[in-house]
């Protein structure tokens, strides 16, 4: 068995490997199953109701954190491991449901999968807050989200070619395999003595969240959130409907962006270890403002790659520092319960852009919801204006 206190650089694959599982999913909503159900004929005003309701667990993924937090004297690895069997199960079961005829069980199976991908997420979450110092924590979220992006432009490639060549009822097989695989290396993980909580959680929470500090970063976390939502729905089919494009070089289109975010992941968690969380964000959160509208100009394959490429490393900068600046307002002794309040509030308004994406497209068209993807980050640049980062002051 590998001890992580002993071994600590054995956590970073441990933890990009399990948000790899993260970007499986990700990727088989907003890609694979976003173009399979268009293939299918069904509106996409509907396509984005079927994946906004996949990610509910996400918004809700606080009841999960209580769970953890509640039987925290069993570790967390055995939360990873049940969230993982689940979400593989779901997949399984995925692949002999046809949506043509059956659209309401496809529908409750894939947020099943995605409920057993939330609860892994939730465990991994507070078993990284336990192990990881302040000093750290960028590049901790450097790795988790580097495997979540990782993961969905693997997805995204593979997979889609598998549903292309094969079929997609088989590459939903392939994706739950995966997952298993994954699951495997934690059980070489020895788990971690859990914190020692004083009080009940309940009493702790509202104490954390009556700061103030707390409340902003909780507010930025959703209004960040919001553009990547809508463009994540967006894209690919602007690829299917607009650029006419098989599934196969939707998924290598579509997977620019995740491998940029990796990249931008790398960079920019070291630079909110070295800078400071707030002025990491401010640079990739404005730069991405301007290269997120200027998608409008994305009237062949060339430019969209090129954009959503340039996008995507921004997103990944900026991820990694807000998970961090997440992390630092979290107290370890209710890691799960908080961090995954404040990430389902963040992942809110990354589902209020997917749920409102195919609105958006009926009334405005891509051009212009290229175009007010951009805007979006407004409201958060001025909320992180009042954050107080304790890692800035050290840098100061």
């Amino acid at each position: 068995m590998i001890d992580l206190v002993k071994h600590r650089l054995a956590k970073y694959p441990l933890f990009g490997s399990l948000y790899f599982s993260q970007g499986i999913i990700y990727a088989l909503a907003t890609v694979i199953i976003n173009v399979y159900l268009d293939s299918k004929g069904i509106p996409d005003t509907l396509i984005a109701l079927i994946i906004g309701i996949a990610y509910l667990p996400w918004v809700f993924k606080f009841i999960f954190g209580g769970v953890v937090d509640n039987f925290i004297k069993v570790g967390r690895k055995k939360f990873v491991l049940i969230g993982g069997a689940t979400s593989a199960t779901g997949f399984f079961i995925l692949s002999f449901i046809d949506p043509e005829i059956a659209l309401i069980p496809f529908t409750v199976v894939l947020t099943v999968g995605s409920c057993g991908i939330a609860f892994l997420d939730v465990a991994a979450d507070a078993w990284a807050i336990e192990l990881s110092e302040e000093k750290e924590r960028g590049k901790i979220n450097a790795a988790m989200f580097g495997g979540l992006f990782f993961g969905m432009a693997v997805t995204s490639i593979a997979i889609g070619y598998i549903a292309e060549i094969f079929s997609y009822s088989f590459s939903f097989i392939v994706a739950g395999l995966i997952v298993l695989v994954i699951v495997l290396f934690p059980l070489m993980i020895k788990d971690t003595p859990h914190v020692i909580r004083k009080g009940k959680t309940g009493k702790i929470l509202i104490s954390e969240f009556k700061k103030k500090n707390t409340q902003l970063v909780t507010l930025f976390l959703p209004l960040s959130a919001i553009s990547f939502g809508v463009l994540a729905i967006v894209i690919p089919q602007y690829t299917n409907d607009v650029l006419h494009l098989s599934i196969g070089q939707i998924g290598l289109i579509t997977a620019v962006a995740p491998i940029a975010t990796v990249f931008g992941n790398v960079v920019g968690g070291v630079m909110a270890d070295h800078w400071g969380r707030k002025k990491t964000l401010y640079i990739f959160i404005t730069v991405n403002l301007v290269f997120a509208a200027l998608l409008i100009f994305a009237d062949n394959w060339l430019r969209l790659a090129i954009l959503w490429g340039i996008v995507g490393f921004l997103h990944g900068g900026h991820f990694a520092s807000f998970g961090a600046m997440a992390m630092d307002v979290t107290n370890p002794k209710v890691g799960a319960t908080q961090y995954s309040l404040m990430m389902s509030i963040g992942n809110a308004g990354e589902f209020g852009g997917t749920m409102s994406s195919g609105f958006l497209i009926t009334i405005l068209g891509f051009s212009r919801v290229f175009l007010y993807s951009g805007w979006f980050y407004g409201p958060a640049l001025l909320v992180l204006y009042f954050v107080k980062s304790t890692m800035d002051n050290k840098k100061t």
